[in-house]
């Protein structure tokens, strides 16, 4: 028991990084890897090949697939028709296994992690996306992929076609420049100067390093908010709510900063929300906030 339970916990986390690409939840997510787990664990007396790393993606892939069809969660076109998308802190992805060994490289590449590609490949019916992550972000072989689907290679050969073909449309060319294992010193220096514009409820200061045309989205909330104008409201009304301190932090590979509030007659900052960043050039293109919910997988306590 011991030594299966070591062997499936290696890959933990690569697991929960699949399964987070699947269903773009980071506790959707966990509970999928739990479940994996003990799938593998009621099925140990049926497996007798070699490939164990592919066996548990295998199972991980078809509990994602029975919860998006459990929960008739469509695809996706826009951050505006994905309330349960959530942030991946970066320490998690860096986080060595029980054997000491880090996650595969592929399994946690900033070019796949990123909440652009995760945008994009939501909109992919779920079994295509399940056959482009095992192509052409895990490396599995056709003959790999179609045993993961349970269909055939053909099959599983078309299902890849067709997702590559929505993903070219769908994400961007600068997906090139995304090699980087996680935030640049151009990045983080953008993110230094956003955190001092929200602290100091700075308008001109946040405009300045925006883009003309940001984009602010707030899941769950449906609305978007188009061009560096929508920025100036929402620094108004965020001042008027209180004193403001923000922390330094990554998801996804993404500069991101926690921000936490103390309200007029309050004695403590709290947990309030994620911003996380999208730089491009050097300014801020995109603004995705998160609720407070995921501060402890962060590793930042709920009160300053």
């Amino acid at each position: 028991m011991n030594d299966f339970a070591g062997r499936t916990e290696r890959y933990r986390r690569e697991l929960h990084v699949h399964c987070y690409r699947m269903l773009a939840s980071f506790d959707d997510a966990e509970d999928a890897v739990q479940e994996t787990m003990l799938r593998a664990w009621r099925g140990r007396s049926g497996f007798s090949g070699t490939q164990f790393r592919a066996w548990l993606y295998q199972i991980a892939t078809n509990v994602c697939l029975d919860v998006l069809r459990d929960r008739s969660r469509h695809p996706a076109h826009s951050l505006s028709e994905m309330p349960w998308l959530q942030p991946y802190p970066d320490r998690l992805l860096d986080e060595p296994s029980d054997g000491g060994d880090r996650p595969d490289t592929a399994a946690v590449s900033r070019e796949t992690i990123e909440l652009a590609f995760l945008t994009a490949t939501q909109a992919l019916p779920a079994r295509q996306r399940a056959a482009f992550l095992a192509r052409d972000v895990l490396g599995f072989s056709a003959a790999e992929t179609a045993e993961l689907l349970g269909t055939s290679v053909a099959a599983a050969n078309s299902a890849l076609q067709r997702a590559r073909t929505t993903l070219r449309e769908r994400l961007p060319a600068r997906r090139t420049d995304w090699a980087s294992p996680g935030p640049s010193e151009t990045e983080r220096a953008v993110l230094a100067r956003f955190i001092e514009a929200h602290e100091r409820g700075d308008a001109e200061a946040a405009v300045a390093i925006s883009a003309p045309g940001l984009r602010i989205a707030m899941p769950p909330r449906p609305a978007v908010f188009t061009g560096v104008e929508a920025l100036i409201p929402l620094l108004g009304r965020a001042a008027a709510e209180g004193e403001w301190r923000l922390v330094p932090s990554a998801a996804n590979r993404m500069p991101t900063a926690a921000s936490y509030l103390r309200r007029p007659g309050d004695g403590r900052f709290r947990a309030f929300k994620f911003d996380v960043l999208q730089v491009e050039g050097g300014l801020i293109s995109e603004i995705t906030t998160f609720g407070a919910a995921l501060f402890p997988a962060f590793g930042l306590p709920l009160f300053l």
